[in-house]
């Protein structure tokens, strides 16, 4: 399996040097016959994601972990629709981003080229094998994809059919590989091939990030978890807030941007707790709340310390009611994993407070925690979302997936 994965590599490589010098309408045609061929071939792809549910459920895997390995219609759809919309996104590649002149008339600036050859591990979700060789083929980039063993049907009939449309459409089928296998070594043959694989993006439980962390021999675009908070202000507007805490806790809890902590200004605990948990109650919502909170929900779960720092991936959440908003801000930098953070709130001021203390990937106004996704900002979809700061900090979109290089002009400068 070694010298397999070294070869795969070494095919990602060339590849990823043919595709820095594709263009855009090729790049395009592409994305567009992927978009055909997923919509043709959604019979079979409901199929082979049959089996891996079947397997997954024989083999007693929890509801969210369940629920991220389904393909539903609407699912496919959204792959359909975010290649189609990363095919008419802007090609980042070539693009000059800034220029200056020194004073000996050297022209400097900067130009947006591909990263390389981007490796992608990741769990369940086998809508990522089609996000990420969208977002990479648009780059110019080849990937090399390596899923979880509870999604391989899915993402094996989902690569055959992308290499398909890239073969039609005159690229090399090895710009999108997937590991043919489930074998765990695998995982770190890959992270050795520092030669072959730019950079390393794992996508999964906290457990799977730290392990590639730990063993990659290149650099590592990350985040462990994903402890959303939303504050809810004295000056909310108490029926808006209900509505954006339910959809950021209820709509799909077992996504990394789904809300974690409500925390709740103790001047509007009392009117809008009692109301707010009769709601989450009705949609089978376990809450844990710290002792103020219990003074307006007194059927909620004792908080313990351990419930502040928990990414639940389910229907629990942790309530607390803080004094305003200097407790809300020191609560999610003490406990938060700057990933997502929203306020509730009709104060201005307040407002552009929250956006420049809270230092998270994606920090929100009067919206749900939900909308941290490459597709709902309007990046066509998204390869994974990073709270490393370094290269790359919140979902990671075709620029993400690029760098700049120095170019200079000049007309016979010689260094004095």
């Amino acid at each position: 399996m070694r010298e397999e994965i070294l070869m795969m590599g070494k095919r990602a490589r060339e590849a990823a040097r043919h595709m820095a010098n594709v263009n855009s309408g090729v790049k395009r045609q592409a994305l567009e016959l992927m978009a055909v061929a997923l919509e043709r071939e959604s019979q079979a792809i409901g199929s082979a994601n049959e089996k891996d549910i079947q397997a997954a459920l024989e083999k007693g895997l929890s509801k969210p972990k369940v629920d991220r390995l389904r393909l539903t219609d609407k699912v496919v759809g959204e792959m359909v629709s975010g290649l189609r919309e990363v095919a008419m996104l802007p090609d980042p590649v070539g693009e000059i981003t800034r220029m200056w002149t020194r004073p000996n008339g050297l022209r400097v600036g900067k130009m947006r080229i591909p990263l390389g050859v981007i490796g992608i591990i990741y769990e369940s979700r086998p809508n990522v094998t089609v996000d990420a060789a969208a977002l990479c083929i648009k780059a110019g980039n080849a990937v090399f994809l390596r899923g979880g063993s509870e999604a391989f049907h899915s993402n094996r009939c989902l690569t055959n059919i992308l290499q398909g449309a890239l073969k039609d459409a005159g690229l090399p089928e090895t710009v999108v590989q997937l590991v043919g296998t489930t074998d765990r070594d695998a995982v770190l043959d890959m992270l050795k091939l520092e030669e072959q694989i730019d950079v390393m993006i794992p996508r999964g439980g906290e457990e799977l990030i730290r392990f590639v962390t730990e063993h990659a021999r290149m650099p590592v675009l990350k985040h462990y978890k994903g402890v959303c908070h939303l504050y809810v202000d004295s000056q909310a507007d108490l029926f808006m807030a209900e509505e954006i805490a339910l959809n950021a806790k209820v709509q799909r809890p077992s996504a990394c941007n789904a809300l974690e902590t409500l925390l709740v200004h103790q001047e509007v605990a009392d009117k809008f707790l009692p109301r707010m948990a009769a709601a989450f109650r009705k949609a089978g919502v376990e809450l844990r709340g710290c002792e103020r909170t219990r003074m307006y929900v007194p059927d909620c779960v004792p908080a313990t310390e351990e419930d502040w720092y928990a990414e639940y991936l389910d229907l629990i959440l942790a309530v607390r009611v803080v004094n305003g908003m200097d407790e809300a801000v020191r609560h999610i930098s003490t406990y938060g994993s700057d990933h997502t953070e929203a306020i509730i709130t009709e104060n201005f001021h307040r407002a552009h407070r929250f956006l420049q203390e809270v230092q998270s990937s994606l920090v929100l106004v009067n919206a749900s925690t939900r909308f941290n996704d490459g597709f709902q900002l309007g990046l066509g979809a998204e390869i994974g979302i990073s709270t490393s700061k370094l290269h790359a900090f919140g979902p990671m979109g075709i620029e993400e997936l690029t760098t700049t290089k120095f170019i200079a002009l000049g007309n016979g400068q010689v260094r004095s």
